[in-house]
């Protein structure tokens, strides 16, 4: 019955009010292959493409759709590379961002092993919500590089040979992520350990063979809104393009302009106005669908309705880390 619920917090079309799994499955419904033709007509003239928002008028979606549309123009990879060199500090100042509690982490491999095939961390960059470096070094890996991949990552024998050490980079980042606390009492919306944003979060921190709090951490590959209408993850490029509208990875990639993209994702759809569910994870305690197995026999013998109606979202909505 969780399959038929639709949460207050899933993508909605703002025109029929259908509800749709992903921004990908109601892009498809507005403007897709086979789309709604009402739906369309209307978006057409009063959508943004971006945000996918149904506006007032032509007018009101212009003035929108230009403030919505994000712009890179100022990010060129040799002005970016230029700031990161004058601002490459291999520790962490605490204070230097009034101790966010947001922060977004990127990684570039190189290869290891005897193909080359082996991703190895080489650089690490840390920024917070206003796009201010944290944290930035280059990183030597515990294994022999054999492939420095640098059409794409700009790495050169020489950015690691005085690198910081795989290890000292770890305990640096866990000590920040964590601000002091214990791993084991992390909670989400609690606490002092930071929330931490990127884009296949999974293979950066094992790289840096770093363990996290899921509860703390949004993925913008594993984000159900943001995945495509199979499910599978979308890539960081279409991501940026389809929803900040301008393009990234042209060219060699740094982990700067990737911490940029993921938290202006992250806070796109952190700020969504949504309802408000009283309870609005499946796994909440207070969720009456969460009987305990003696109550099986209970659960059967109710109709569709009554199971409908106890059914609850089994996904976290960016929109509430707002939420005091």
């Amino acid at each position: 019955m969780r399959t038929s619920y639709h949460s207050v917090h899933e993508p909605t079309c703002g025109i029929c009010n259908k509800h749709c799994r992903s921004f990908d499955s109601l892009r498809e419904h507005l403007i897709g292959p086979l789309p709604k033709q009402e739906c369309k007509n209307i978006f057409s003239i009063c959508g943004c493409r971006f945000c996918l928002t149904i506006l007032e008028s032509p007018n009101a979606r212009r003035i929108h759709q230009e403030r919505c549309q994000f712009s890179n123009v100022n990010y060129g990879l040799t002005a970016r590379m230029a700031v990161l060199g004058l601002r490459d500090n291999p520790t962490i100042d605490y204070t230097s961002s009034r101790s966010p509690r947001v922060v977004a982490l990127s990684c570039k491999m190189v290869g290891g092993g005897s193909d080359g095939s082996l991703d190895l961390c080489a650089r690490v960059c840390i920024t917070d919500e206003s796009e201010n470096v944290i944290f930035h070094t280059y990183v030597k890996p515990t294994l022999p590089i054999t492939n420095y991949r640098y059409e794409t990552t700009g790495i050169r024998p020489e950015n690691i040979r005085d690198a910081m050490p795989l290890k000292q980079a770890q305990r640096k980042i866990k000590e920040f992520l964590c601000y002091g606390e214990p791993m084991w009492k992390i909670r989400p919306r609690s606490g002092k350990a930071r929330i931490l944003v990127g884009h296949g979060l999974d293979s950066h921190l094992d790289c840096l063979q770093l363990e996290y709090s899921s509860f703390m951490i949004r993925d913008t590959a594993e984000y159900p809104p943001l995945m495509k209408t199979s499910k599978l993850s979308n890539s960081l490029k279409y991501l940026t393009q389809a929803y900040l509208g301008y393009d990234i990875h042209v060219g060699m990639q740094d982990p700067y302009e990737d911490c940029v993209t993921t938290m202006r994702l992250y806070k796109r759809m952190r700020n969504q106005k949504h309802k408000t569910d009283a309870y609005p994870l499946a796994s909440d305690t207070h969720n009456t669908n969460n009987y305990a197995s003696w109550r099986q026999s209970e659960l059967e013998s109710m109709s569709e309705d009554e199971l409908l109606n106890l059914s609850g979202s089994d996904y976290y909505c960016w929109c509430l880390d707002s939420v005091p």
